[in-house]
């Protein structure tokens, strides 16, 4: 209460400075009689904007955080009454009609007085409510009838009725009852007369046609064709210290970040140079971009910083710490937001809330978020987010699939959920393991072991020791069933613990597990160096301690599940934008990794754990990461993004059927089919006589087959050897594939479905897909048999294709 109660003495001070110059005291009495109310309630109400109007206010009992937010909005909305008044200072008074509700306004103020506070507050503000509509009448009518003196235009301007703005008269009519929602129409000129709601709506945005009247010799904001400055090239770095000055300070998950940028930094380094002499000096254009951390800003609630040293989640940190360091050593301009305010600055954001859009044009090539972050840019955008959301990556720990993101499809069909819903192309949102292709692969990396590292590794293991993957002591609790196994493996093994603790032992650790407490990185390391088993729990689900812990020479232990988990009957996955099941705890390493390294059993059967426990025992394993968590794989994959993902440029929604087929000669025309069988596959390939439109991934890699009834493309493309490949559906989503396949259709229909294209053997019945954004690798039907879009890739980095890099 002290703090609101120092905001509230502030308050009254700015309310003297800034009524020391006004004309019109009287009024200038009232507001501070209001202003002595807000002092006297101190931290005692909060305030909540109700429809639009900064005007209207609703007060509750509340404190602390609250109270000081209610003050500085009341404050706000002082000065933009403030403004206004300054404004009415300025004209002639020559109107008794406006000297009268001057009157009547101040009598209005200053009826109430600081007496029975909180039971007053509702009455206070709909009074400032009220005072607010009657000023911007007085404005509108008075500064109309000005400008119509000076401009020698008429009084009021005619609301254009032209069939090429279908919704200008709908944007005028809603600028009139709600421009003053948002101070950035001010800021932009508007003043509540119909010219300045025109003006704005044709030169800011684009709803209106221009003015005859107004001066054209520069085009319309919105539209202006800014001169696209010349490319630079880009360089690879090996220094970090830029990078690290540009995290910041001040937090803890900050200081997390930076010491596993400088842990790594060795590493990132060497990776930089053998890509470099991979590319061999290939020209890579370097690109402006903006990387906005949503989920560490203080408006999200930055609920990570304060559990660093608790046993809190590190994954998404470790992510961001690597993307950030991916970007500086890949040579591109980078810039880094922690906070909204520095969000609005680096976007050029007009000040206010949002309403209004950029009238530039984005500062940046990229700009990588989160899922927060994405909320605060459409809170802060307005309409620009729409124009320049092509050029956003969010990084989206467990992937979103089509059916979830396009909006409309998926309020229809029951796939709508706290996220998603973004209409973004699919492969915008970035995953930290390869969940489902309609995504990108983001990732991050884990520490590379030289030989030398590797062959101590191997010299010190201790046969019988084993560490449990947990730090938060709710993963022990053993009413969750895990008495049975962790008395097995207490019978073979020495158990190790790292689960936080401040004063004494948790409770819910067992009496003969060696808890080491919370271990920074570097002891973590050695530990795991030391022990033969890492055993998972079954939560958290997908972390990188896993790939860490095999790295360093561990086995993997972990839960199968059964029945998977997901959305449909597990809490954790319930409202993430996504139907995958989750048959272990870590799918990636179960499906990627596997044996030897990688053992996942039924942990309710007590002979099959023991039997595994025996079978870790015997077995020797070498250290081993995959290439793609290493920091070359990485490099390599977030370089081919940016150099060749382009979500900006228009692309048809699927290939036309008559393309031109051209001869080995390179002119004549020739008949032939699109897609012709390839060796040793049932796969069909992309003719090698029929031009290959641009494409990344490029058309060589394409490999057409059929799913069978209820399997997703992800399932059939993978049973082949192959990866389903999104970018691709673009290219079989035509007769031309069907008439390769050999299928029959009695009717072929275009729809709007997730599971399209895609036949029906007992209906021969046949659809493509209307909607591009809906094309999903995940989508399936018992009811249905599926086009499948696969392609080959590298060895060790299932990201990219053969020809990719």
């Amino acid at each position: 209460m002290i703090t609101g109660s120092t905001d509230g003495k502030i308050m009254v001070r700015r309310c003297l400075v800034t009524f020391k110059p006004f004309r019109i005291f009287v009024v200038g009495i009232g507001f501070f009689s209001l202003c002595f109310l807000m002092t006297s309630l101190g931290g005692q109400f909060s305030a909540k904007r109700l429809g639009d109007s900064p005007f209207t206010i609703r007060t509750e009992v509340l404190g602390g955080v609250e109270s000081r937010g209610v003050l500085r909005k009341i404050s706000d909305m002082l000065e933009v009454i403030l403004k206004r008044m300054d404004s009415l200072s300025k004209l002639d008074n020559t109107s008794t009609t406006d000297a009268r509700r001057l009157d009547e306004l101040s009598s209005a103020i200053n009826r109430f007085q600081p007496a029975g506070l909180v039971e007053r507050i509702q009455a206070i503000a709909q009074n400032v409510s009220n005072m607010a509509t009657r000023v911007e009448q007085i404005l509108q009518n008075s500064m109309v009838q000005g400008r119509a003196v000076r401009d020698g235009t008429s009084s009021q301007c005619e609301v254009p009725r032209d069939p090429r703005f279908p919704e200008c008269p709908g944007k005028v009519d809603w600028m009139r009852a709600r421009w003053t929602s948002d101070p950035c129409y001010a800021f932009y000129g508007v003043d509540g007369s119909d010219c300045s709601f025109l003006i704005y709506l044709s030169e800011v945005e684009w709803f209106c046609p221009p003015l005859a009247w107004r001066n054209h010799s520069s085009p319309p904001t919105q539209h202006a064709q800014q001169a696209k400055p010349p490319k630079r090239q880009a360089a690879f770095r090996t220094d970090l210290s830029v990078l690290l000055d540009q995290v910041g300070t001040g937090k803890e998950s900050l200081s997390f970040m930076k010491r596993r940028i400088r842990r790594l930094a060795q590493q990132w380094a060497t990776a930089a140079n053998r890509l470099e002499a991979k590319l061999e000096q290939r020209w890579r254009d370097q690109k402006k971009i903006l990387v906005h951390v949503g989920f560490l800003t203080e408006e999200s609630g930055d609920v990570f910083s304060p559990k660093v040293l608790k046993g809190g989640p590190l994954g998404e940190m470790v992510q961001w710490a690597d993307i950030l360091t991916a970007l500086h050593v890949l040579g591109h301009n980078l810039k880094i937001s922690m906070s909204v305010k520095e969000l609005q600055g680096f976007l050029g954001v007009p000040p206010g809330r949002g309403s209004c859009p950029l009238t530039g044009p984005l500062p940046f090539d990229l700009i990588y978020t989160d899922y927060h972050g994405l909320q605060q840019m459409k809170q802060h955008m307005g309409l620009s987010l729409k124009k320049h959301k092509c050029h956003i990556r969010v990084i989206d720990t467990f992937g979103t699939e089509p059916a979830y993101n396009h909006e409309e499809y998926a309020t229809l069909h029951g796939y709508r959920t706290n996220w998603g819903y973004w209409n973004l192309n699919a492969r915008q949102y970035m995953t930290m393991f390869p969940h489902t292709p309609d995504n990108s692969f983001m990732g991050f990396v884990s520490e590379e072991l030289n030989e030398t590292e590797k062959r101590s590794i191997q010299q010190n293991k201790v046969n019988n020791m084993a560490v449990v993957y947990g730090k938060e002591a709710s993963m022990w609790k053993l009413q969750q069933g895990k008495e049975g196994f962790l008395q097995i493996l207490h019978r073979y093994m020495e158990v190790h613990g790292t689960v936080y603790y401040e004063t004494q032992r948790p409770p819910e650790v067992p009496a003969f597990v060696k808890n080491h407490g919370l271990l920074p990185q570097h002891e973590l390391q050695q530990l795991l160096r030391k022990a033969k088993l890492f055993i998972g729990f079954g939560f958290p689900y997908e972390g990188p301690a896993p790939l860490e812990a095999i790295a360093n020479g561990c086995i993997f232990l972990q839960p199968k599940f059964h029945p998977p988990h997901s959305s449909l009957n597990h809490e954790f996955f319930r409202g993430k934008p996504t139907s995958r099941e989750v048959s272990s705890q870590h799918p990636y390493a179960e499906q990627y990794i596997g044996r030897p390294h990688v053992m996942t059993v039924d942990y309710n059967n007590s002979l099959e754990f023991d039997s595994a426990i025996r079978e870790i025992m015997r077995t020797k394993v070498e250290p081993y990461l995959p290439y793609e968590y290493t920091c070359e794989g990485m490099l390599e994959r977030v370089h081919s993004y940016i150099q060749h993902q382009d979500f900006c440029a228009p692309e048809p929604p699927s290939m036309p059927a008559n393309l031109s087929r051209l001869g080995s000669t390179g002119g004549s025309r020739i008949t032939g089919p699109l897609f012709v069988p390839l060796p040793n596959t049932t796969a069909l390939g992309w003719a090698s006589n029929v031009t290959a439109p641009p494409a990344w991934p490029p058309l060589s890699s394409l490999r057409l087959l059929v799913s069978q009834e209820g399997q997703s493309c992800v399932e059939a493309c993978h049973s082949a050897g192959f990866i389903c490949e999104p970018a691709h559906f673009r290219f079989i989503n035509n007769k031309e594939a069907l008439r390769g396949l050999e299928v029959q259709c009695e009717v072929v229909d275009s729809e709007i479905n997730h599971i399209l294209p895609a036949f029906s053997v007992v209906r021969r019945e046949c659809g493509l897909q209307r909607e591009p954004l809906l094309f999903s690798c995940a989508g399936h039907s018992p009811k249905y048999r599926r086009l499948c879009p696969c392609r080959d890739f590298r060895r060790g980095q299932v990201a990219l294709c053969r020809d990719c890099l």
